[in-house]
Formats: C-alpha cells, sequence, structure tokens
C-alpha cells in the first residue's frame, strides 16, 4: 500500500520536481516506510510507501530488465503469484518478490490490457520509454477500492492518491466546484468523478488513462470494465438454481479470503455484529489460525455491537479485542478525523475511529466486510427501491391536486418513511422519466432536490440532466449512465449497479482509503473481489435471493460454518452515536460553525437554511445527519480551500535529496 503522485507534460524539471516533493509531503502518512522519485524529460513521478509484501525488496519505483519501463503502484494485487508464473514462462526476469513488479512485466507483455489481467485493488502509473517520445499508463481497479485524482492545468497532467496532495503542488488552484457542492448537499457525499476542488477529477473505477505523448499529456479516460457487461455474461456463471449458486459460491469465496491473507506483517479483522465480517472471521479463521479481531463499542449501549461480536470471536477462537470510545475521547480527536478526510463525507468518521483503534494494537494490514451488503443485497434498498418504483406508477394514475396526499400513504405502504421530505420526494419521484434507478436516489439522498433549493443560492439543475456530458467527467452524466446501465438488469443487480457506482465509491471507498491511510493501515476488502463480484451479478435473480430476508445467498453457502444467531438476526448499520453526542458539547461546536460560512461557501449557501437545519434538528424535525453534514463540509472548506494559495515548501530529509539527483534508477 502506498500514495503515488506525478507531474507529466512539463519542460521545467525544478518546477516538476518541486511539485512531486510538495506533494509526497503531503501524502507522508500512506507511506511511512519508504519513499522514491522517478525524472525523466517532461516527467517527474513519486512514491511514499507503507510496506506490506516483501519488506525489503519492494522498493519503487520498480523498473523493467532493460531500464526501460518503470512504475508506481499503491495497492495489492493478489494474483501476482500466478501472474508470476505466467510472465516467467514468456520470459520476463524478476528482480524482486513484490507484486509492483508483476505490474511492470505485466504492462510489457500486454498494454493498456494489463489492467483487465490484474485481481486486486490497484492505482498505478506506468512510464514506457521504448518510444519516442515516451508514454504513460495511468490506471484505476474496477471497483474503485483505490484512488487516484488528476487535474490539467496549463497543459500539464498533474495526478496523486489524493486531493489534498494536489493542493499542495501549488499548480493546482483553491477554487470550489459549485456543481461538487450540489452533489454533497444531495447524497452526503461528492459525486465522482467530479470533486470539491474545480479541475480536479477522479479517475473513474475500472478506467485506464493512456498518455500517447509525455510532451503533451493530452489523454482522455477510456472504460476496460463495467458492472453492467459483468451481469450479463451468463457464460461467467453457469449456476441457476440457489442451491446450485451457494455450492458454487463457497470455494470461490475461500479463495478469495485466501488471496487477502498475504502479508509480511500482522494483519487482523475489524469484526461488528453483521454477517459480513463473521463471514470473514470463520473463512480466515481456518486459513491462518488464531485471527485478530477488534471492536469498537460504546457506553451507550443501544449502539454497542460488543455482544454479538464477542460470541463471533468465541466462535472462531480469535484473538480479540474491545476499544471503548466515549463522547469525551470523541470529541478529543474530532478535529483530526475530519482533517484525515480526503473529501468532506458526512460518513467517513466513523471508520476513522475504527482505524485508528487497529493501529493502536500494532496492526498494519485489517480486512474488512465492505461490500457485502452491495454484492449480496444487505441494504434496504434492495428491498424498498422496487417498492418505490411502485410508487410511480401509483403517482402516474393520481391528479396532481392529490398527489402530496396520495404520496404519504403509499410511502407508509412502500416502507421507506413518512417524513414531509419522504413525501416531497414521493411526488418528485412520479414526475420522473425512469422508475428503479430514480426510486434508489429517492432512498439515499441527504438532502431532497427541494431542500437542496432552499439551501443553495442558486437554482439547483435537474439531478439527471448533463446526458450529453462526458460521464468520465461529470456527476451528473454518470448518474444517466448509471440509469442506463441499470435499465437491462433483474432488480437486484439493478439496485448491486446503482450501489457499486454511487454510494459504496463515493462514501465507502472514499472514506475507508482515505481515514485509513492517515492512520498508516491498509484496508482489504475481500467481497469486493472482482471475479467474486462477476460471479453473483451474472446470476438470475432466482439464485441471488430466496426469501425477502436479506444475504439469503450468503447465509446458504456458509450455513454451517456461521453461527445462527448471526445469520437470522436484523442488520445493523455501524455508526457512532452522533444524535446523541449532537445534543452535548459537540452540538456547541456545530452550531458554532455553522453560524459563519467559509468564504469559498459564502457565494454558494444561504445562510438562513443552514443555520434552519441546525434548529430543525434542536427541535426533532429532521436527523443529525443534515447539520453534521453541513458541519463536515465547512470544516473541509476552511482547511483546504480557504488556505493561502501558495504554501512554503515542507522540507524532510528524505525529500531534499530530490534536488540532488535522480533517485530509484536501475544499476
Amino acid at each position: 500500500m502506498c500514495g503515488i503522485c506525478g507531474v507529466v507534460g512539463t519542460e521545467r524539471k525544478d518546477e516538476a520536481a518541486i511539485a512531486v516533493r510538495r506533494m509526497l509531503a503531503a501524502i507522508y502518512h500512506r507511506g511511512p516506510d519508504e519513499e522514491g522519485f522517478l525524472e525523466r524529460p517532461c516527467v517527474a513521478l513519486g512514491m511514499r510507501r507503507l510496506s506490506i509484501i516483501d519488506l525489503t525488496g519492494g522498493s519503487q519505483p520498480v523498473w523493467s530488465e532493460d531500464g526501460r519501463v518503470a512504475v508506481v503502484f499503491n495497492g495489492e494485487i493478489y494474483n501476482f503469484r500466478e501472474l508470476r508464473e505466467s510472465l516467467v514462462s514468456s520470459g520476463h526476469s524478476f528482480r524482486t518478490h513484490s507484486d509492483t513488479e508483476v505490474i511492470v512485466h505485466a504492462y510489457e507483455e500486454w498494454g493498456a490490457d494489463c489492467a483487465r489481467r490484474l485481481r486486486g485493488m490497484f492505482a498505478f502509473a506506468v512510464w514506457d520509454g521504448r518510444t519516442n517520445p515516451a508514454r504513460m499508463l495511468l490506471a484505476r481497479d474496477r471497483l474503485g477500492i483505490k484512488p487516484l485524482y488528476y487535474a490539467r492545468v496549463a497543459g500539464v497532467l498533474v495526478f496523486a492518491s489524493e486531493v489534498r496532495a494536489l493542493l499542495a503542488s501549488n499548480l493546482v488552484p483553491r477554487k470550489i466546484s459549485p456543481s461538487a457542492v450540489e452533489s454533497y448537499l444531495l447524497f452526503g457525499s461528492v459525486a465522482e468523478p467530479e470533486t470539491l476542488v474545480a479541475g480536479v477529477f477522479s479517475l473513474p473505477p475500472g478506467y485506464v488513462l493512456p498518455i500517447q505523448d509525455v510532451s503533451s499529456a493530452e489523454s482522455s479516460p477510456k472504460r476496460y470494465w463495467d458492472f453492467s457487461s459483468a451481469a450479463q455474461a451468463p457464460e461467467s456463471s453457469p449456476a441457476t438454481g440457489f442451491s446450485e449458486a451457494a455450492r458454487r459460491l463457497r470455494p470461490l469465496l475461500e479463495e478469495t479470503v485466501r488471496g487477502h491473507l498475504i502479508s509480511d506483517v500482522p494483519l487482523g479483522l475489524f469484526l461488528s455484529s453483521g454477517m459480513d465480517s463473521a463471514a470473514l472471521a470463520g473463512l480466515a479463521s481456518r486459513e491462518s489460525g488464531r485471527l485478530h479481531t477488534f471492536t469498537v463499542v460504546f457506553p451507550e449501549q443501544s449502539f454497542s455491537e460488543a455482544p454479538m461480536a464477542r460470541r463471533t470471536a468465541k466462535h472462531f477462537g480469535t484473538v480479540h479485542q474491545e476499544f471503548l470510545l466515549s463522547a469525551d475521547q470523541m470529541l478529543h480527536r474530532v478535529d483530526e478525523a475530519i482533517e484525515a478526510l480526503d473529501q468532506p463525507t458526512m460518513d467517513g468518521i466513523n471508520t476513522y475511529f475504527v482505524s485508528w483503534v487497529a493501529r493502536q494494537v500494532g496492526l498494519k494490514v485489517a480486512l474488512s466486510g465492505l461490500g457485502g451488503d452491495e454484492v449480496f443485497g444487505g441494504y434496504r434498498t434492495f428491498s424498498q427501491t422496487p417498492r418505490a418504483a411502485r410508487l410511480r406508477t401509483l403517482g402516474h394514475w393520481t391528479p396532481e391536486p392529490l398527489r402530496s396526499v396520495t404520496a404519504a400513504l403509499a410511502i407508509k405502504i412502500a416502507g421507506v418513511g413518512q417524513s414531509s421530505d419522504a413525501v416531497r420526494k414521493a411526488v418528485s419521484l412520479w414526475r420522473s422519466p425512469d422508475v428503479l434507478p430514480h426510486a434508489y436516489f429517492f432512498t439515499r439522498t441527504l438532502f431532497p432536490p427541494e431542500r437542496c433549493s432552499e439551501l443553495l443560492i442558486r437554482p439547483l439543475p435537474p439531478v439527471f440532466a448533463g446526458g450529453e456530458s462526458d460521464p468520465a467527467r461529470n456527476w451528473r452524466a454518470w448518474l444517466v449512465e448509471s440509469a442506463r446501465m441499470a435499465e437491462g438488469l433483474d432488480s437486484f443487480a439493478a439496485v448491486s449497479c446503482l450501489e457499486m457506482r454511487s454510494y459504496m465509491v463515493n462514501t465507502l471507498l472514499r472514506d475507508t482509503d482515505a481515514v485509513s491511510m492517515a492512520n498508516s493501515l491498509e484496508v482489504r476488502v475481500p467481497f469486493l473481489d472482482h471475479r467474486l463480484v462477476e460471479f453473483v451479478a451474472a446470476l438470475p435473480l432466482k439464485a441471488k435471493q430466496r426469501s425477502d430476508q436479506s444475504k439469503t445467498l450468503l447465509a446458504e453457502a456458509l450455513g454451517d460454518l456461521l453461527p445462527e444467531e448471526v445469520i437470522y438476526q436484523p442488520k445493523r448499520t455501524f455508526t457512532l452515536p452522533w444524535e446523541h453526542w449532537m445534543q452535548g458539547p459537540l452540538g456547541l461546536r456545530v452550531a458554532v460553525s455553522l453560524g459563519e460560512l467559509v468564504d469559498p461557501l459564502k457565494p454558494l449557501l444561504v445562510p438562513r437554511s443552514v443555520h434552519a437545519a441546525w434548529q430543525n434538528f434542536l427541535v426533532g424535525q429532521t436527523s443529525w445527519a443534515r447539520p453534521w453534514g453541513l458541519y463536515v463540509l465547512n470544516e473541509w472548506v476552511r482547511r483546504h480551500l480557504a488556505k493561502p494559495s501558495v504554501e512554503p515548501i515542507p522540507a524532510t530529509e528524505s525529500t531534499r535529496a530530490m534536488a540532488g539527483g535522480v533517485a530509484g534508477v536501475p544499476d
């Protein structure tokens, strides 16, 4: 696990070197073990390494045998041993035992198609000096587990593992994106591929960015994988019945977890009360002996997952630890937690504290059950979305004057909420042109469009506008594309597709990467192994779910392994006791912050409406999530976009070497 960065397309060598030096200092936390550089005409690359595999031989950049191809890489390749054997048989020679070197030779062998051969989580940059001019390739894994951001400024391409690194380069202006603010208000996080910084984009999941000439750095993102194509490929999964699907799933789960356990440093597991982490605990314990597990608990017993996690740990014989997180401890570290966020999000603080606990016990790697809900149908959206979609059929035949009254009854029957906002969203849903995709987003908004319009100074454009824009650079176009992809799928696969292309990548994966790496911790997500995702996605609907109970396929596949009480308990979402805490000193901090918006937000938000979100929470008319989300947005912008445009160069002993020559050049 690492952090990578680079500057491409400038002939000003000193400018590129200084920019990379700044970016490396900004992402030191991603790799405190080691630093590496590459400098060539028009190119400067850097990396920070958190050593996990081949501790002594995995330094980067890693070079080909002839020194004409190099890579900087963030992530883990779980099939690197199989690829290594194949590449050796094709005549390639290896100097190390690291997974990084496999990427170099895979690129030599297959070019940009090498990304299709990799099984894992990754973001990498390949420099190819075999041609004149030299070429480059940037790539991101299929599900977006590892991030990669880029910006093009005055003909120069700047990229990095974190947005904060691009800002630290002093090449990217600290300018807020109004479009991204709109998406944040709607969903509680910034929707990819845009970021809160104008002109900075995320390379979408399953995309590569080929650069044919490093002197110009002109490029256009190209897709190499998407969920809908995998879901519509029946040849990838011949199983047609529920029992047969479960039988085939079991060995795939075992193989996936086995690959995710490869590590030369201590590894543990986030253990909650749910089925996903229990499944990983059971499978991993069979492979690794006494697995280390840990759980965060709270004084507020209603939020505690400790009793069930404790029973699961005892069932599998893990080395289990519990850590108490009080309101005082949270308040003491909340500023640090917000600083760890690479983009604002109302949800990421939860994972920050879990990651912080993992590092306190000496772990460098932790397994997470993230992805289990998206793959196996654990969220309420898998049942709510089809019901909400049926609301539109009712609304189509309801006269406009009666829609609000009818909507209140309809959403009560559908089980998707009874608030005034839910009624507004239902009426809005009835006016939508498409059914299921709009119904899905109806269940996932933080502020519905009508509330967003009250918060924003300028009118909110239609959420599903932008169909003619590039989905690799416009979040509305990405939503439109997601909706089109979902149209041809069964309801289960459609919701799974929408979850993975929105909430999972925009919130869960981004937050997990940012806050875990802020604690120099690598988090692995076995349920997002792409072969596992493809297998389940391609199953017919009857083979994925047998009843209204969630995750029936996973339960069937692991029924002999899991405790029954884990399988049949109601689903709980891991969250901190925010509502309780917001009624104490944390609430005072939120109120003070929302009382004075930072300058970049003042032209965008209506202060009276921002204040109303806090007041509505105090009188019980809205949840804690809305004022908290606005607070995180205001504080993140204060820290990252309200700063001076130029900062002093953060000098360290390791980065000073960059000014003296070229490091990392092969012998």
